[in-house]
C-alpha cells in the first residue's frame, strides 16, 4: 500500500509541475485581454452602451418568448 500511495504521490507531483506552466500562461492571457476590454471601453464608453443595450434587448426578446 506505502508503494501505490508513493507513486500517486509522484504522479501528482508530475502532473502539477506539467500543469503550473500551462495556468501561470492562461492567467497572464486572461489579464492582458482584461487589460485590453477595459482599455477599450474607456475609450469608447458610448459604443459599449450602446452595444450593451443591444445585448439586453436581444436576451429580453428571447426570453419572453419562453
Amino acid at each position: 500500500m506505502d508503494v501505490n500511495s508513493q507513486q500517486l504521490q509522484d504522479k501528482a507531483r508530475q502532473i502539477q509541475e506539467n500543469l503550473l506552466p500551462q495556468l501561470d500562461e492562461a492567467r497572464r492571457n486572461l489579464e492582458d485581454m482584461n487589460t485590453r476590454a477595459v482599455s477599450f471601453i474607456r475609450a469608447n464608453p458610448g459604443t459599449c452602451l450602446l452595444g450593451a443595450v443591444a445585448v439586453g434587448f436581444i436576451i429580453g426578446r428571447i426570453a419572453s418568448r419562453r
